[in-house]
């Protein structure tokens, strides 16, 4: 391999590296190992749609789009402030939301369980009120159903515009029916079980979401303080422009996000695109670009 090669080598593996570090925590590569390597049933097959999606690099954009796109109900934003701080664990709640992707997805059919398990104990626990007194609740299954559509519908989206092999329409439909079925798990009633159903789905909650003081805030930690090694902040910067590209025009005034339609379907997809295939690059010898 000639020097300048080895350079380019070394440096997409660090911000690889880092960018896993960042998703997956600290003991990410340990979770890996025993995700993948222990065996047993698992619930889904290695090539069904749910691993093609969750398998794939793009989920770091979905990630971010998911991030955005929760923060706009606000009993659900509120949860996540009165909880866990946006702003000190953000990154902890994003680790945890990997590996429980991970777990449920290419895990054994046991730790799955567990893993399900333990998020509905977290869930009993996260009770509160709103600012005009109305109670909230994280086990409330229709705030679970939120949370999961818009993650699905982010994964989802990411997938189809930057994923290595996209999933046709009878592809997508199974990839909404398999996700329902850790939804049901997890206490969501009703689960869209097709690409129609979970837009159908997310359109029903656009009467309730809305902008607020504590999703600005997550808004702007997400997008501009990322706790980053600099070598790593301008890759993350392109996967947060292509998360950000991704969402939905009228979530743009109410959270503040720029709205660019030209560049975004040009400039910003062909970035993405790059930065994409850079991690799945970077990550494929040891990881296969997961982010479990």
């Amino acid at each position: 391999m000639a020097p300048g090669t080895s350079k380019v080598s070394n440096v997409r593996a660090r911000i690889g590296e880092a960018i896993f570090l960042r998703v997956a925590g600290p003991d990410g590569a340990a979770h890996a190992k025993r995700i993948h390597g222990r065996p047993g049933p698992r619930w889904f097959e290695p090539d069904s749609p749910i691993a093609r999606v969750h398998g794939d690099a793009s989920m770091f954009v979905g990630g971010i789009r998911a991030l955005l796109l929760q923060t706009l109900h606000p009993a659900a934003m509120r949860a996540v402030s009165d909880h866990s701080g946006y702003r000190g664990d953000m990154w902890g709640r994003l680790n945890r939301t990997s590996r429980f992707l991970a777990v449920t997805t290419f895990g054994t059919a046991e730790d799955a369980q567990t893993a399900v398990d333990v998020v509905r104990s977290i869930h009993e626990r996260v009770v509160g009120t709103m600012p005009d007194g109305t109670p909230y609740a994280a086990s409330d299954p229709h705030l679970l159903r939120w949370v999961h559509v818009a993650e699905i519908d982010s994964f989802l989206r990411a997938h189809t515009v930057y994923g290595q092999d996209p999933l046709d329409q009878a592809g997508r439909d199974e990839y909404v029916a398999q996700t329902a079925e850790i939804a049901r798990r997890l206490g969501v009633v009703d689960p869209p079980t097709t690409e129609a159903e979970l837009a159908e789905t997310l359109e029903s909650y656009r009467p309730e979401l809305r902008g607020t003081p504590e999703a600005s805030e997550a808004v702007r930690y997400l997008l501009f303080k990322p706790p980053l090694p600099l070598a790593a902040r301008a890759p993350y910067g392109v996967l947060v422009a292509a998360g950000v590209g991704l969402m939905p025009q009228w979530t743009r005034r109410p959270l503040r996000l720029p709205w660019l339609p030209v560049s975004e379907r040009t400039v910003g997809r062909a970035l993405g695109t790059l930065a994409t295939g850079t991690i799945r690059w970077a990550m494929a010898p040891g990881r296969n670009a997961r982010t479990s």
